[in-house]
């Protein structure tokens, strides 16, 4: 009887232990969450800011030509 309580005893410690760690990680990355919600990734950018990519705008490019360059660039 008492090798019965000491194992429902480390299950409910094991189970406590689990539900804690994850509240603990719910929150954690709720926190996280928060914290880069807010977060403007796409904003223009400020001071001397150089655009580093051109699009290819060439309206008499046949298709071959563009799967051509799509596989020389890589894009």
């Amino acid at each position: 009887m008492k090798a019965w309580i000491g194992i429902v005893f480390h299950t409910i410690k094991v189970f406590v232990l689990f539900t804690g760690c994850t509240i603990l990680f719910y929150y954690g990355i709720m926190w996280i969450n928060e914290e880069y919600q807010n977060y403007h990734r796409y904003d223009a950018p400020e001071g001397a800011a150089v655009k580093v990519s051109t699009s290819y705008s060439n309206e008499e490019a046949s298709w071959l030509d563009r799967l051509i360059l799509f596989y020389w660039i890589g894009e």
